[in-house]
């Protein structure tokens, strides 16, 4: 018998593979209607325009055609999931091979340089195992604050130099190592991603985990991520490290857009004589890397006796409109809104 009981128990046969469950107990399943000989829902997505979704549509078709007959009209409609990151425009995924290159200075530091550019912002420290963002930003102790929200805790972020911030670090003693496996630390990503009422954002900086682990994977395959920022010293064995994990974002089961690459630690400029340049790594390197990989050279960022210390005392450089730093930034960050 055709009715809306019946449909839903058919339903609970089509199987969503990548989440393990079938549609119905995956709540995949919105504004059913049976009426005559006629079969109508919504086919919540994670991404609406995805090719693969035909897939889990023929699939449920070919299951009520089975069951019901030839003769029943079945309409399927795809709709995007409305998520907490429904409202954020772009993620970029600042990454890099190794630590130690300034990946989450460049993150903490192009976040600041994107609000400077008027567009809303939000930096998740993803960085699960040595998060810095608190330390960048000067937050000390302070803790996102949460409430409920249709029968689930959810977490506002915290704001501070017009940016949405969200860290693992705000959650766990400073002192003590997180000793963790990978599945607790992909869950405490997931967690600070969906559990955090963002709003309406333009770019959501990501400060990546060196390497390419479980969170990286976890990002790429979970999230629709616009690009990636990758960033390397001038040094040979930093690029190597690098390199890898610039190719991780080129493979065919990601294809991930690289923005570009960014060259930390480029050269020294005294503070005292802003237009000299001492290239004490080495010169014209971050352009020979960034031809290799085939991606622009978006900027090169100075080493300056105050970015160290700015970033120590909780106000990053990028706050500073006079300096060879912020500019460097404010160029990579222009670049990056002209992709849009």
């Amino acid at each position: 018998m055709l009715n809306k009981e019946n449909v839903q128990e058919v339903l609970k046969d089509v199987i969503y593979f990548p989440k393990g469950d079938n549609i119905v107990a995956l709540n995949m399943v919105e504004n059913l209607m049976v009426k005559d000989n006629a079969i109508r829902f919504d086919l919540v997505m994670e991404h609406a325009n995805d090719p693969k979704n035909d897939i889990l549509v023929n699939g449920a078709k070919r299951t009520l055609t089975e069951v019901f007959g030839e003769g029943i009209d079945i309409e399927i409609k795809v709709v995007e999931e409305k998520t907490a990151l429904s409202k954020v425009k772009h993620i970029i995924a600042v990454a890099s091979g190794k630590g130690g290159v300034g990946k989450s200075t460049v993150a903490a530091n192009l976040a600041i340089a994107l609000a400077r550019a008027n567009q809303r912002v939000g930096l998740i420290d993803a960085d699960i195992y040595g998060p810095s963002v608190p330390m960048m930003f000067g937050l000390g102790n302070e803790q996102p604050s949460a409430f409920e929200k249709d029968g689930k805790t959810v977490m506002l972020p915290i704001e501070k130099y017009s940016i949405k911030l969200m860290s693992i670090g705000s959650f766990v003693d400073a002192d003590r190592p997180l000793i963790w496996r990978g599945p607790m630390a992909t869950s405490a990503l997931n967690q600070l991603m969906n559990d955090t009422l963002w709003g309406e954002l333009d770019w959501m900086v990501v400060d990546m985990p060196p390497g390419t682990g479980d969170i990286q994977l976890t990002l790429a395959q979970q999230y629709k991520v616009s690009g990636a920022l990758i960033v390397t010293t001038p040094q040979k064995v930093a690029f190597a490290d690098v390199l890898r994990a610039a190719m991780m974002f080129k493979e065919e089961a990601l294809q991930i857009p690289i923005y570009g690459l960014v060259e930390n630690m480029a050269y020294f400029t005294p503070s005292d004589m802003p237009e000299k340049k001492y290239y004490i790594f080495g010169k014209e390197t971050g352009q020979q890397f960034a031809d290799q990989l085939g991606v622009p050279l978006l900027g090169q960022i100075p080493i300056t006796e105050k970015i160290a210390e700015c970033g120590d005392a909780g106000m990053p450089l990028a706050l500073d409109a006079d300096s060879p730093v912020t500019k460097a930034f404010d160029k990579i960050a222009q670049e990056i809104i002209n992709t849009k």
